[in-house]
């Protein structure tokens, strides 16, 4: 009998790495604490040296002699690596067996943490949540077995930092280890540990170019430490494992860049204050960081991730790990209009002042009013259309005007037909005619007054609709509710969803600059994004949840309700 291939123990239970995101698209990257961008015409040293940078193996020689003369070692003292993730898993690879420890820290890097398991070594943990570096913990957990001390400064994901005193107390303290000390965020810190570190026998310093020096994408980082530990480090990797672009690319970099570099530090370590501050403003507690990002305390922390994409930002929760359980991850972006994007981002997920809603599928149940009138103006047409059709249309988006959507389906039927004369078939199902009530009387509210009244109480309440005014207040009207909404946008007030337009124009009306709203459609989620105002989705009554929820998360939507009674688990 064939048996199937089984991994080795160390592979075993390990997952692959993975950043859980939220759903809804994001253009502002704060999740991966990357540096600034490049100038465009660094791309100017790649040129000169193609084709043969492309067609050649690749040599690293020449960029660990630049990196040598800037740390004050000997060449043979630096390794070039695939970013420093390569230098971190050389490492454990080289010193790291069964039956041997690393000494872990945490919360810290999960990878390294993989790296060990992978090369065999066992951790052993210690507590490191925030503020002065564990030493005397550190040395109290070192045994016969211990091979590997990891310390990562600053540390990720905390910001937390050691000092030239504790490298020196456990180098000491461990003369039989080796002592990794990981400096991928040494630039943003108030010290510098690399001279430290090199001075010590038993250390080796791994360092990247993607933080602070905006190459992530090239994959460039270094390992410097004791030529015999180095030479380990060339054995435990590959031969050609930085390609030739990239060590073009970074020398490059390291010789022009260094003004425009400190400049980036210097913006972070300005915004790590202000960001603070905002926190501080919105009841969100950082902890004290010299990394180029902050770690804050946020309660429910998934829900701070998918609200922050809903407005197009990405930052890190780390669900799973009880190291960081309700705690947010927020890298600073080096830039001013996007660290005021950022703190706008915060204040209305975390201080909204005003709850908008879209009415139709929100808080009127149109399921047997507009949707019967749309297919049965269809009908009239001759063009028959069931409702999957017409919820499927308006998943297409650019579908607020229930007018303009028959008009479609009955195009798409193979009949043409004005728009005044689809108006008017539709108006008469719907507002009655000659005697016979419309499909208006059909519809009810979705919620109960009482609860709109407890919304009402915290902060005003509007409506933006696609629906004319008149039809609007005559539902308000009717089901005793119109006083309880500081305001209500129409059709006939501007340019209708998913246009912005009525969005801000119920902020403007309002007096307020931060909002959410809910809404049932593409449209309401784009409109309300566009506007700055924090995009909620609800399903519809009669609407399949399966084909709306990935419609409306596409859309931008930071979470879907099953009905607006779920607003209460996440307002602030």
């Amino acid at each position: 009998m064939q048996r199937s291939p089984k991994p080795v123990p160390e592979i075993a239970g390990i997952t692959p790495y993975r950043v859980p995101r939220a759903g809804a698209p994001t253009d502002l990257v704060l999740d991966g604490n990357e540096g600034a961008v490049p100038p465009e015409d660094l791309l100017d040293a790649l040129r000169a040296q193609v084709p043969g940078v492309l067609r050649d193996y690749p040599s690293t020689g020449g960029l660990a002699a630049d990196l040598a003369a800037r740390l004050g070692v000997a060449p043979e003292q630096v390794v070039v690596t695939a970013g420093a993730d390569d230098a971190l898993d050389r490492v454990c690879r080289a010193v790291l067996a069964p039956g041997r420890e690393v000494i872990l820290p945490v919360p810290g890097f999960e990878m390294i943490a993989r790296y060990a398991a992978l090369a065999g070594g066992e951790a052993v943990h210690v507590a490191w949540p925030e503020g002065a570096f564990p030493t005397d913990a550190v040395l109290g957990a070192v045994t016969e077995r211990t091979a590997l001390i990891v310390v990562t400064s600053p540390n990720n994901p905390t910001g937390a930092v050691a000092t030239a005193e504790d490298l020196r107390r456990l180098s000491a303290g461990a003369p039989g280890a080796v002592l990794l000390v990981d400096l991928a965020y040494v630039e943003f810190a108030d010290e510098d540990l690399t001279a430290a570190a090199l001075a010590l026998p038993n250390a080796v310093v791994t360092r990247t170019l993607s933080k602070a020096w905006g190459l992530a994408g090239l994959r460039v980082g270094y390992a410097a430490g004791p030529a015999e530990i180095v030479g380990w480090l060339r054995v435990a990797g590959a031969p050609y494992a930085v390609a030739g672009p990239s060590v073009a690319l970074a020398r490059a970099r390291l010789r022009s860049g260094e003004a425009e570099m400190a400049a980036f530090v210097g913006r972070i370590r300005e915004e790590r204050e202000a960001l603070e501050s905002v926190c501080a403003e919105v009841g969100l507690r950082p902890v004290p960081s010299q990394a180029n990002f902050l770690l804050l305390d946020a309660g429910d922390a998934v829900w701070l991730r998918d609200a922050m994409a809903g407005l197009g930002i990405a930052v890190r929760a780390f669900p799973g790990r009880a190291d960081l359980e309700g705690r947010v991850r927020i890298a600073l972006p080096g830039d001013g209009s996007r660290f005021e994007r950022l703190a706008a981002a915060l204040r209305v997920v975390r201080a909204p002042e005003a709850l908008l809603f879209d009415l139709d599928g929100v808080l009127a149940d149109v399921s047997g009013s507009f949707r019967v009138a749309i297919r049965e103006t269809c009908a009239a047409f001759g063009v028959r259309v069931d409702f999957e059709a017409i919820a499927a249309i308006k998943r297409e988006g650019d579908a607020n005007d229930d007018w303009v959507v028959s008009q479609r389906l009955i195009a798409r039927g193979g009949v043409q037909a004005s728009l005044p004369e689809v108006t008017a078939t539709f108006e008469r199902l719907y507002q009655g005619a000659d005697g016979e009530p419309g499909l208006r009387e059909r519809e009810r509210l979705l919620v109960s007054r009482s609860f709109l009244e407890g919304l009402a109480a915290r902060v005003p309440l509007g409506i933006v609709t696609g629906r004319p005014r008149g039809d609007a207040d005559r539902f308000l009207g009717g089901q005793g509710i119109a006083d309880l909404f500081g305001v209500v946008v129409c059709k006939e007030d501007g340019p209708i969803k998913p246009d912005p337009f009525p969005v801000r124009e119920a902020l403007r009306r309002l007096g307020v600059t931060r909002a959410w709203m809910v809404g049932d459609t593409a449209d309401d989620v784009r409109a309300a994004r566009a506007g700055g105002v924090l995009p909620l989705g609800v399903v519809a009554p009669g609407e399949d949840r399966v084909a709306t929820e990935p419609n409306l998360v596409a859309a931008g939507a930071a979470r879907v309700l099953d009905a607006l009674g779920d607003l209460e688990d996440l307002w602030p």
